[in-house]
């Protein structure tokens, strides 16, 4: 029987770790009314096992791989396409937008209507070749270094080139989505770009399938201190749903066809 609870509860230490991205072991003694030592002994077993990777005090989720932009551009296609559809109708004539790397704002740069004086601001080689020759369109690239995974520009080049500009709407994606941490990134030069933007930006926007929420599967991280809306698809299930309700975030379902629209935000 105690081996049992014990199992029992590694698993959810697991779970804790994997949604979270890191536990600390006071807090799951805590949780589940063990000692320190206890859940020392959980930890040194589930890192052993290669399941967790300990740190000071704790433990955090250990590494994934991060798949290609070519790898993920035919995940989810549809949900991915609704998403978009729905993120085209939040951009207006006379905008200027940031649209960030990954597969689900390429769909977006896709679905992106014709509109006059529309300025979209990237460092993504998804975005330019989508919108390179759409007629009426300014479309500004940051430089910076390429990185070929995610087939976007990063680092010091791309963060200066930023500094000149601010954003009526900016539209971002993520390898994994948070309430409490924000958004999951690949390495530290891609959560400083998107920081840069949000802290630019009137009207945010984050697309995310609904599989990436909870989800922590790398440690570089982009927190969102300010009004955001999570824009996820039809397959969104109250339990993952839950925790980014209220707050600062507003969810969207696209099955949802009477979505809320967030007001901007004005600069001081």
């Amino acid at each position: 029987m105690a081996e049992r609870d014990s199992a029992q509860r590694r698993r959810l230490i697991m779970e804790s770790v994997q949604s979270l991205g890191s536990a600390d072991v006071e807090q799951l003694a805590d949780r589940f009314s063990v000692t320190a030592s206890t859940i020392r002994r959980d930890l040194a077993r589930l890192t052993a096992s290669g399941r967790l990777v300990r740190t000071y005090g704790g433990a955090m989720a250990k590494p994934g791989p991060e798949f290609s932009l070519s790898q993920r551009l035919g995940q989810a296609d549809q949900a991915k396409r609704a998403m978009a559809v729905w993120a085209s109708q939040r951009i207006e004539a006379g905008q200027t937008v940031f649209l960030d790397a990954g597969s689900s704002v390429a769909a977006l740069a896709q679905a992106l209507p014709e509109l006059r004086d529309l300025t979209v601001v990237t460092a993504s080689l998804g975005v330019i070749g989508q919108l390179a020759d759409r007629p009426g369109l300014r479309l500004e690239c940051l430089g910076g270094s390429l990185r070929g995974l995610s087939q976007a520009f990063v680092g010091p080049g791309a963060e200066a080139a930023l500094e000149s500009w601010s954003f009526d709407a900016a539209f971002l994606g993520a390898d994994g989505v948070s309430p409490q941490r924000g958004l999951c990134e690949a390495d530290q030069t891609q959560a400083r770009l998107k920081a840069m933007v949000v802290e630019r930006s009137r009207r945010l926007y984050v697309l995310a399938h609904a599989a990436k929420l909870g989800a922590a599967p790398l440690h570089a991280w982009t927190r969102l201190p300010r009004p955001w809306t999570l824009v996820t698809d039809a397959s969104l299930e109250e339990a993952a749903g839950a925790g980014f309700e209220g707050g600062l975030v507003t969810v969207v379902s696209v099955a949802d066809p009477a979505a809320p629209v967030p007001k901007p935000l004005t600069f001081e």
